[in-house]
């Protein structure tokens, strides 16, 4: 069986390991992005009706500002992020399934304005007529390239989650600059537009049932066989 290599930042990268561990899979946990938080400034509470979180990396580097929304509802992005969001003492108003651009739209029908805490690098969304957004960066990820260890077992053959578009765009671009083979390494992807984004050229590519970490390791499992 070809390891399932985790390129996600931590904490993500290690509950993935363990879970996929649990499956009976041979997980390679090589993380190949740091999270770093950023300073930002919080718009005034009373303008925002709740709050649009796409990552639960925007909750756990959201800081002392983040405290002071607490009581105001949470739409998250997914069932782990929604499940952070709680433990931190918050209320989740909805949690969506098919990404954070479906549950924005899935919204309902009166006006409300959220305050989306992201990183840097994080997804445009088209806005109904009836949701506006206070924009906010709580963090930034940092690129890391791949290490000695990580090419060696890439090159004998191996079977890589994504977890995200811009984990797609750099793992294809280190794979190219390090003239490592795609047509020995598969793709699972957590959706569509994140396996897209690899590009093509691997010995298969493909996308979860649905976003979640458990179908994207049921997947691996398939493609293990």
């Amino acid at each position: 069986m070809n390891p399932v290599v985790i390129i996600r930042p931590e904490p993500g990268a290690s509950a993935t390991a363990t879970a996929g561990e649990a499956l009976g899979l041979t997980m390679v946990n090589a993380p190949l992005w740091d999270v770093r938080p950023l300073k930002w400034s919080a718009p005034d509470r009373a303008s925002i009706d709740g709050l649009l979180i796409g990552s639960a990396n925007a909750l756990r580097h959201g800081g002392a500002a983040l405290a002071d929304f607490v009581g105001k509802p949470v739409h998250a992005v997914g069932q782990a992020t929604a499940d952070l969001a709680v433990a931190m003492g918050h209320h989740v108003a909805s949690v969506g399934e098919g990404g954070l651009q479906k549950l924005v739209e899935e919204l309902p029908l009166a006006p409300v304005h959220l305050l989306r805490l992201a990183g840097d690098q994080h997804v445009p969304l088209f806005l109904p007529r009836h949701v506006t957004l206070a924009i906010r960066i709580a963090y930034h990820t940092v690129p890391m390239p791949i290490g000695d260890d990580l090419a060696e077992t890439l090159r004998d053959g191996a079977l890589v989650l994504l977890h995200s578009a811009l984990g797609g765009v750099h793992f294809a671009t280190e794979i190219d600059r390090l003239g490592l083979p795609r047509g020995r390494i598969a793709i699972a992807a957590l959706a569509p537009r994140i396996a897209a984004a690899a590009g093509a050229g691997w010995a298969g590519c493909r996308a979860a049932s649905t976003p979640r970490d458990a179908a994207l390791l049921a997947l691996a499992v398939e493609m293990c066989q």
